[in-house]
């Protein structure tokens, strides 16, 4: 079985060696590494050039954020199991092989979800897979909780786009990246496509990544994409049967989204949130037109739906 592994990477010179230092130790051997290139105006491609002869680069001729890099490296993978992993990650020699085994212990998962652990605080979660509440907020399980083996292998909503390992024939069925997306939130929306077409999401606790997490992201760029892209989820892949019992729950939440950022007016970062929703409102038209898309290929019941919530 070949193993893809796809590295987006823009202006990452600096965390490059330490991810593909540790590709190098990896115990499983059969992969490729990609590494799709949003434009660097950094010495990223020198240094893959001259360090790293084994990574095929993908040289964007512009910055297509998160989801168009990932896209770019999806579409030229080969394997059968291709996996997202940021470039400010290091992984455990082990995490490739455990990867494998828990897609061969879940045949009907399509996606699988790493362990994330602070890059320096080893023993601190980021996520132990994803899970999308029904309050219409995603999260982060566990994230800052010290980690103490409390998240047993099992059903998430989602794996984490900073190492996301997905089914080859999932993503012929349903679909790559959503690029409208472009950072944030991406993973969240192609989980929810998958759920919807009847694939599952499974948490593989020995499957190890150290993330520096928001090392090349996060502030007002987060804050803007999560503003936006929370309502993207919302109108594109909520089932109506989720808004029609929970919606009291997702629009007070969204308000509480907007309050918290208006009392932090100040903030740069709290602005770009209220735009970020602004612009998610404004978004609508192009929305209901996707949702009806998404809609269509369902192929699982209400109940369900409600089960795969937190």
């Amino acid at each position: 079985m070949l193993v893809s592994v796809i590295i987006p990477n823009w202006n990452g010179a600096a965390h490059l060696p330490a991810c593909l230092d540790s590709l190098r130790a990896q115990t499983f051997r059969n992969f490729e590494i990609i590494v799709a290139d949003n434009a660097s105006a950094d010495h990223s491609l020198a240094l893959l050039a001259a360090r790293y002869p084994e990574v095929r680069v993908i040289a964007l001729d512009r910055n297509y954020g998160f989801a168009g890099a990932c896209n770019a490296g999806l579409r030229a993978a080969k394997g059968e199991i291709q996996i997202l992993l940021n470039n400010d990650t290091e992984t455990d020699p082990n995490w490739l092989a455990e990867v494998v085994s828990a897609f061969e212990r879940h045949p009907r998962a399509g996606m699988i979800a790493s362990k994330m652990l602070l890059f320096d605080r080893r023993d601190t979660l980021h996520t132990s897979g994803d899970l999308y509440g029904r309050d219409g907020v995603p999260k982060n399980r566990g994230v800052w909780e010290k980690d103490d083996g409390q998240y047993g292998e099992g059903p998430v909503f989602s794996a984490c786009g900073g190492s996301a390992a997905y089914r080859k024939i999932m993503l012929d069925q349903i679909g790559l990246l959503d690029e409208d997306f472009f950072f944030s939130c991406e993973d969240v929306d192609l989980a929810w496509r998958a759920q919807l077409a009847g694939w599952s999401a499974v948490y593989a606790p020995k499957a190890v990544v150290y993330h520096k997490l928001s090392a090349t992201g996060g502030g007002v760029t987060a804050s803007f994409h999560d503003g936006r892209n929370f309502i993207f989820l919302l109108v594109k892949d909520v089932p109506g049967v989720v808004w029609r019992k929970h919606w009291r729950e997702i629009i007070g939440a969204q308000w509480r989204i907007a309050w918290e950022a208006l009392r932090a007016w100040r903030g740069a970062a709290a602005r770009a949130r209220l735009r970020g929703q602004l612009a998610g409102v404004l978004a609508l038209p192009m929305l209901l037109k996707k949702r009806k898309q998404t809609q269509a290929t369902r192929r699982v019941s209400d109940e369900h739906i409600e089960s795969v919530l937190s």
